[in-house]
């Protein structure tokens, strides 16, 4: 029985999630990946809030030239900037089921770049 893509990153992105989940000291760093744009969220679990969150569709962020890799890297910054702002400083990194390469390892580089921690 052949697993379509969509499907295949959802049963991965459940066992992700089985170990990894967000606390007030150190919440999840969520990504998800469309074709077009990349979004992130700073989520605390015990409380099931949103911290903070950032996307490539932000009015600061949006560049008709950049490349997809580019936008993700700039989504990083900006998250982790306002990350800092709330006093979040550590996180845990959800990759969403999506392979560590490309444009989520370029959102991750870039919140490690502006100071986020994980």
């Amino acid at each position: 029985m052949a697993f379509s893509k969509e499907s295949r990153r959802l049963k991965i992105r459940k066992r992700i999630r089985g170990t990894v989940s967000g606390t007030a000291s150190r919440p999840r760093l969520s990504v998800f990946r469309s074709n077009k744009e990349i979004y992130a969220q700073i989520v605390d679990d015990v409380a099931g809030t949103t911290l903070v969150a950032a996307s490539s569709r932000d009015k600061d962020l949006v560049e008709a030239s950049a490349t997809k890799i580019e936008k993700a890297n700039a989504v990083g910054k900006s998250i982790a900037d306002k990350a800092l702002k709330a006093g979040v400083e550590a996180v845990a990194f959800d990759r969403g089921g999506y392979l560590y390469h490309g444009r989520i390892k370029s959102l991750a580089d870039g919140a490690r770049e502006a100071g986020l921690k994980f």
